[in-house]
């Protein structure tokens, strides 16, 4: 049974798939040559579209490039698409259940605040990363609450895997958040938004500092 992709580290992009498609794949093969530690497609899907084929094809794309492919929250499609795993934004309900139904290794993430049972149900589920939200005022992330330095720590005491950062975070703040440790930052208006990915990702770079933390 195929190994799903390792998460990376760095920035990690979230991608709208209601774009229109040669807008999306235009920016999605600009973004790939620039190595990114993955990428979510977020659900928000057209009416009609057809997920199982897109889905494909975004894989298709960063796989060329092993860069693995996570759906958000939409667990169902990682049993007959090639995608490398889910994230949650809240618990899920009957894990193990899920688990069965994919009946294959995946990866997974979960959106943490500054509540930490989604924290511990990381720790406790062998999760591959927490991701925070929101650290700061954002449009697309209007409905998280801000999360404040010390619940990082806190989940820093309580979880040992990737920590990524998101919501609101521009290469003029993410220099606020260097003494909290993490392994990247989630992105998306301020990647898919630009009019040159590419170009946007690497000023992000320039700001970013990392901390490379593993599992157990």
């Amino acid at each position: 049974m195929e190994t799903p992709r390792p998460i990376g580290t760095g920035i990690y992009l979230v991608i709208d798939p209601s774009m229109p498609k040669p807008q999306l794949y235009d920016k999605l093969d600009a973004v790939l040559g620039e190595s990114i530690a993955a990428l979510q497609i977020w659900d928000h899907f057209r009416k009609g579209e057809d997920i199982p084929a897109l889905i494909g094809e975004i894989c298709r794309r960063c796989h060329a490039r092993n860069v693995p492919v996570l759906i958000n929250n939409r667990w169902s499609y990682l049993v007959d698409t090639p995608l490398d795993g889910v994230h949650f934004d809240t618990i899920p309900h009957g894990y193990k259940a899920v688990q069965a139904a994919i009946d294959r290794p995946f990866r997974c993430g979960i959106t943490c605040t500054n509540d930490m049972e989604p924290v511990c149900w990381a720790r406790d589920h062998g999760a591959d990363y927490i991701s925070f939200c929101s650290m700061f005022p954002s449009k697309t992330v209007s409905s998280c609450e801000l999360v404040t330095p010390g619940s990082v720590r806190q989940a820093r005491a309580i979880y040992g895997g990737p920590v990524f950062l998101a919501g609101g975070i521009l290469p003029g703040n993410v220099r606020e958040l260097h003494e909290l440790h993490y392994a990247g930052i989630a992105l998306i208006s301020g990647i898919m938004g630009s009019d040159s990915p590419a170009e946007a990702i690497r000023e992000y770079k320039k700001h970013i500092q990392i901390t490379k933390t593993q599992l157990p």
